[in-house]
């Protein structure tokens, strides 16, 4: 697949997917990027992180990116022809405390690539408004929550591990008015499938 100045956010996940798993590297999308494809176009992201769960060598890793047209600088991947860059912080795959994630199999284009789940997602989102009071995360997962089935009562118990109950009844406070905006009753999100 070759990247241009006109990929799209999903195009270049797939296209970093799928170099990812032909290399035999064990990858999962995290953070801005997977909630922007979750939001459905409502937010924007220029970085994919990712969560090795494998173990490739640095050469390893610079060869698959390379074959896609990545290069690496420092610890960050730059492309020539697309402002989206990628980035492999160091794990563990987690939300706040909780290190129980399983990761799911998400549609995008042609393939399939690892990704948290959209509840995982918006409780992502939710722990930066939780822990640093980022309005915009607030916002972001209350978009996720909008297109996405996500699991409130999860969200709600995870939430309260974070001793952080009032900040979630506010988040549910503010989905509660985006869904009356929209004019959608609760629970009618569309299903999106897991699979492994």
């Amino acid at each position: 697949m070759t990247l241009t100045a006109r990929s799209s956010l999903e195009v270049v996940v797939e296209a970093v997917g799928a170099a990812l798993e032909r290399a035999g590297i064990r990858a999962v999308l995290v953070g801005g990027a997977c909630a922007a494809i979750y939001a459905g176009g409502a937010y924007m992201s220029e970085d994919l992180d990712l969560i090795i769960q494998s173990a490739p060598s640095q050469r390893q890793l610079d060869d698959a990116m390379a074959e896609i047209g990545f290069t690496r600088r420092a610890s960050q991947y730059f492309h020539d022809k697309t402002d989206f860059f990628v980035e492999f912080p160091r794990g563990p795959l987690a939300i706040g405390r909780d290190v129980r994630i399983e990761p799911i199999r998400l549609k995008i284009g042609r393939g399939r690539v690892l990704a948290i789940s959209p509840t995982d997602s918006c409780r992502d989102r939710l722990a930066a408004f939780y822990h640093w009071g980022d309005r915009q995360s607030l916002d972001v997962a209350v978009k996720i929550a909008l297109s996405n089935r996500v699991l409130m009562t999860r969200i709600r118990t995870w939430s309260a591990g974070e001793d952080a109950l009032q900040k979630f009844e506010e988040f549910e406070k503010e989905l509660e008015r985006a869904r009356r905006r929209k004019g959608r009753p609760r629970g009618s999100n569309a299903r999106i499938r897991r699979k492994r």
